[in-house]
């Protein structure tokens, strides 16, 4: 499925939500990044820069609380030996959610931002 068909989640499961995020432009993509956490799934392609893009699949635990812990898996190139994992809580996770569909509005590209490859590799611990 693309970005592009996602449908936004149900006002109910959004306002759960909306305190977490102040600013308008992410109030905005909200239902649309719970719908996305809601499927658990997402495959993307990292670009990487002056080489092809390396596609991945990332899956998730889903929950229902902003407060629960998400628990992401990444594999890239369909290589065992290419998976990562973190957890964060969900609210954290779905700010990371906006984030790919902003970008894949810019770029056509599903991927996370530089941000959550940072916490993924644990380079700001």
């Amino acid at each position: 499925m693309s970005l592009d068909q996602l449908q936004p989640a149900p006002n109910q499961q959004v306002g759960v939500y909306m305190p977490y995020y102040p600013q308008a432009a992410k109030k905005q993509l909200l239902p649309f990044a719970i719908s996305l956490y809601q499927k658990g799934v997402l495959e993307g392609q990292r670009k990487i820069e002056g080489g092809a893009s390396i596609p991945f699949i990332a899956t998730w635990n889903v929950s229902t609380l902003p407060s629960e812990i998400t628990r992401c898996r990444l594999q890239f190139d369909g290589n065992a030996d290419l998976s990562y994992e973190l957890m964060m809580a969900n609210f954290e996770f779905i700010d990371f959610l906006i984030e790919v569909i902003f970008n894949f509005k810019r770029t056509k590209l599903p991927d996370f931002s530089q941000n959550f490859y940072r916490k993924l590799m644990r380079y700001d611990d």
